[in-house]
């Protein structure tokens, strides 16, 4: 089709140097108002159209000749070629969104059953919250996972230094206040209790929620608090009731309420098996806030089902939020009847990644050869295989992305080496999240 493009092409210019007689009468035409009659000669025609073939013969040879090197110059891209350009209409997709979940914890698991408490908080630190890991901090791999603090409003249940102001409860339910409410609200209002002036915090580490934690799909087990609590909670108070009190969102049940600080959920009994628990009458437990990685427990529903005995003694170090670390890791003590395992603190995240997909598309005649060293011998590159002399294979295992300065920007390793000769072809997807 191109070969002919190109004759008509040739057809359709004006003819260069013709037949000279002619020429100089058009140029003696266009000197004298003499008017010559058009009428050819059978002579001249024949000139003429001997002319016309001797053109078309030359086209056909020139166009023969760019075909072949056309073709040639192909073979030796194809067979030796180290880049493909994108065809950005059809191997390029761009802007593909999709939501991504995974565990919360280490190492992406979703259910955590152990539970440290930092050896390496200072005594301070404790007074306003307690750093939670996975493992002793003296072995390898520990980290840390969530955070669980008290806050009150009016700081009762820490010890204010003198300064009601200064307590450590205080600052947490005022850090939490600011953060989660909006503006003109100075309480936390449950459906359980109603406006609360004190409050437990779970904290997740910012990271491991990634955007955000996954509504309805996280479960935290709390077990019942022993009679004889002591005043002080640091590592002393026991939980060794048989209770334990799975909670979840309520995102299964109702909409998100919509704040300042994004989506909001009850705190409601369930479980990621059973759903919520008495739907028509759920029991309320706090409020979860999915975007910050928050679950703030409603203390009054605390002390009321699960015996936590809050301490909210004027200028009293209670150090209510151990006793929150010691619900949740006693729990795993006992076995959920419902999986025949331990009670664990079940949470995934949620994100949603943006993505670009490249069509790398290779066919029969592409690709065969490597400019691995290693892949010829001797000083003129011959084969040092063989039984690939004729009939060339390699082995694809790197996909490298490069701009037009031939930069490489990106790569992508396939799982295995996948196997290239003039028999096969292949298609591989490369997936750049972003």
């Amino acid at each position: 089709m191109k070969m002919n493009r190109f004759i008509e092409t040739l057809k359709q210019q004006s003819r260069q140097g013709g037949v000279p007689i002619l020429g100089q009468a058009n140029q003696a035409a266009r000197q004298t108002p003499t008017v010559i009659t058009p009428a050819a000669t059978p002579a001249a025609a024949a000139a003429a159209g001997a002319v016309t073939q001797q053109v078309q013969q030359l086209a056909q040879q020139l166009a023969n000749q760019i075909v072949a090197e056309q073709q040639q110059s192909q073979t030796i891209t194809r067979n030796g070629r180290v880049f493909t350009k994108f065809d950005t209409a059809n191997d390029v997709i761009s802007n593909q969104t999709e939501v991504v979940t995974g565990g919360v914890w280490s190492d992406g698991i979703t259910n955590l059953t152990t539970f440290f408490t930092s050896s390496t908080q200072t005594n301070t630190q404790r007074t306003y919250y307690a750093d939670v890991y996975q493992k002793d901090q003296a072995v390898t791999g520990s980290a840390l996972q969530y955070s669980v603090a008290f806050g009150h409003a009016l700081g009762s249940g820490s010890f204010s230094q003198g300064q009601l102001n200064d307590s450590p409860s205080r600052a947490i339910y005022s850090q939490y206040r600011q953060l989660l409410l909006n503006p003109n609200d100075s309480r936390f209002t449950t459906a359980g209790s109603g406006s609360t002036d004190y409050v437990y915090v779970v904290n997740f580490k910012r990271d491991r929620i990634k955007e955000r934690l996954d509504a309805g799909n996280w479960e935290l087990p709390l077990r019942t608090i022993s009679s004889s609590r002591p005043t002080n909670a640091t590592g002393s108070v026991v939980a060794s009731g048989s209770t334990v009190i799975q909670l979840i969102d309520d995102w299964s049940g109702a909409s998100a309420t919509l704040g300042d600080s994004g989506k909001i959920y009850n705190l409601v009994a369930g479980s990621l098996t059973s759903g919520i628990h008495n739907p028509s009458a759920p029991v309320y437990y706090g409020l979860s806030y999915p975007d910050h990685g928050v679950l703030v427990l409603d203390g009054k529903m605390l002390d009321q089902k699960l015996n936590f005995q809050t301490n909210t003694g004027s200028s009293s170090e209670g150090s209510n939020h151990f006793a929150l670390f010691r619900s949740i890791s006693g729990s795993a003590l006992l076995t959920n009847g419902a999986t025949n395992a331990a009670f664990g603190f079940q949470a995934r995240n949620s994100e949603k990644v943006t993505s670009t997909h490249y069509f790398v598309r290779i066919k029969n005649a592409e690709y065969n050869f490597s400019n691995n060293p290693s892949y010829v011998t001797g000083s003129v590159g011959q084969i040092s295989q063989t039984t690939f002399v004729g009939d060339p294979k390699t082995y694809i295992t790197t996909v490298g992305l490069y701009n037009n300065s031939q930069e490489l920007l990106a790569v992508a390793k396939l799982s295995k080496p996948l196997l290239k000769s003039f028999q096969r072809e292949a298609l591989i997807r490369v997936k750049l999240d972003f």
